[in-house]
């Protein structure tokens, strides 16, 4: 068995506790950076190859060690901090496209794993109250990473076409929230002013983290083929969430939604993408029938549950001063007044 992205939360946590089945006669991890300490010593017996999916040597790796289930779970969601766009592209669809590829001329393989995400789904105004795995995007997403896992997927597909013997599975992960795993989500949750648009109030649905890894290792060991949408039961609305996290929220205009919001929460703003500002000003809803009814994987944790745990974890017990409160009512007003004259 191989796993990709070994050195970050849901790949290494995955590996750890593939490690510690015994029913697993041996786990690969990989990645092109290695784990910390800790995280090397959690995977136990686990195998840690450092390689790059988009070189040749990863098709060494699977096929000298005749692996038979590749876990894919190595996409980025952003842009590397030295690259760019062109470079988180390259590390999401070709080297999906060179591992898929490699899988499919190798004999042995006869399953595969991806973790995708609900962001092929998109965030808009015209979204239904939840999308089932058929349903696509009412509008095209915009956002980078959902435009390369919808290619990603298309790959994936594309094997399962070509090699019918290969079990192909997609699980499309709801954001997720957690004490160990940094989000979007959580990010925008810990601030204790949170800006929020006018007129809206985003329809959340969460993953735990464990529910994250849970499903994950269905997949791997029980789970039957398919595409599911991956989430905790219920819907929490955006301002519902904000207090839950001990923080408050502050209405403004789309207008002004990046730069009061850096105002507020500095540059946590800056670091969110297109795809994940439409998510919080939108939400998406997701139907798991399939995954309760086919897939046989039950989540812990509601979205509530998940949310609220994120919270206790953090301690976030934190207090509004009066002046806080007063200070950015004052800055919105001011804002707003002066958006009224220039139009």
């Amino acid at each position: 068995m191989l796993v990709t992205g070994a050195s970050r939360f849901l790949g290494g946590f995955l590996v750890t506790r593939l490690a510690q089945n015994p029913d697993i006669e041996r786990v690969i991890a990989v990645d092109t950076q290695s784990p910390t300490k800790d995280m090397l010593r959690r995977m136990g017996r686990a195998e840690f190859v450092l390689a790059d999916i988009r070189n040749p040597l990863i098709g060494k790796i699977i096929r000298n060690m005749d692996v038979d289930t590749v876990v894919h779970a190595s996409a980025v969601t952003k842009a590397p901090k030295s690259g760019s766009r062109t470079a988180m592209k390259d590390m999401n669809v070709l080297g999906a496209m060179q591992l898929f590829a490699v899988c499919q001329k190798v004999p042995s393989v006869r399953r595969i794993v991806l973790r995708s995400s609900s962001v092929v789904y998109g965030s808009s105004a015209k979204d239904p109250a939840k999308f089932t795995e058929e349903m696509s995007a009412r509008r095209r997403p915009t956002g980078a990473f959902a435009r390369d896992m919808m290619e990603v997927e298309g790959y994936l597909r594309g094997v399962a076409r070509r090699r019918s013997d290969i079990a192909t599975t997609i699980l499309r992960l709801a954001p997720t929230v957690g004490n160990r795993l940094p989000g979007s989500v959580s990010s925008y949750l810990t601030s204790p002013l949170v800006p929020n648009v006018l007129g809206r109030d985003a329809r959340l649905q969460l993953l735990h983290e464990e529910d994250a890894l849970g499903a994950l290792e269905h997949a791997v060991i029980a789970g039957p083929p398919g595409t599911y949408n991956i989430a905790g039961e219920g819907i929490v609305m955006m301002t519902q969430a904000v207090r839950r996290a001990g923080g408050l929220t502050v209405p403004m205009p789309y207008s002004l939604f990046r730069t009061v919001g850096h105002a507020l929460m500095g540059s946590v703003m800056n670091s969110f993408t297109k795809e994940e500002l439409d998510y919080f000003h939108f939400g998406c809803g997701l139907d798991t029938t399939r995954m309760r009814q086919e897939f046989g994987f039950e989540p812990r944790w509601s979205t509530r549950e998940a949310l609220d745990d994120f919270a206790r974890g953090l301690a976030l017990t934190r207090i509004a001063k009066t002046e806080w409160v007063d200070k950015v009512e004052s800055m919105a007003h001011s804002l707003l007044g002066q958006t009224r004259e220039a139009r």
